[in-house]
């Protein structure tokens, strides 16, 4: 049996992409989550990976290194917190455009649905996604 014919001009979905010089293999808590996503550190990926990502995930350890690429803003980045205290975090996430800030490890379910609508839903395993929580605060 051959695989599935893609429509005349339809991509091949993209991962979305986290941005990450962590050294932590899951800075954003995505070990659970079935979508396909690509870490790479801020200075790796390309320019064509950053636009074409269904969605970004910023680590903000890394906002430093991201800023100093100059890229374009784009729907679809959010900026996830690592340390609770950081006052500077929204202002920063403003200035580049960010949807939405969240912290790691929290709102977890809101970032899951997030992450399967914008692939399409199509790595979604109701069963398996975790508990409802609020929706984080947008970014600007």
């Amino acid at each position: 049996m051959s695989a599935p014919v893609q429509a005349s001009g339809e991509e091949p979905q993209a991962p979305a992409l986290v941005i990450s010089d962590s050294s932590e293999t899951d800075p954003v808590g995505l070990h659970s989550c079935p979508v396909p996503h690509l870490h790479l550190p801020s200075p790796l990926f390309s320019s064509e990976e950053y636009q074409r990502a269904p969605l970004v995930l910023l680590d903000d350890r890394s906002y430093l290194t991201f800023t100093q690429r100059h890229l374009p803003h784009r729907p679809g980045l959010i900026v996830v917190l690592a340390d609770p205290d950081d006052a500077t975090v929204y202002p920063r996430a403003a200035a580049i455009g960010a949807d939405a800030v969240i912290r790691a490890g929290e709102n977890l379910a809101w970032l899951h649905l997030r992450l399967h609508d914008a692939t399409g839903c199509r790595y979604v395993n109701w069963q398996e996604l975790p508990a409802s929580g609020e929706p984080p605060p947008p970014g600007s």
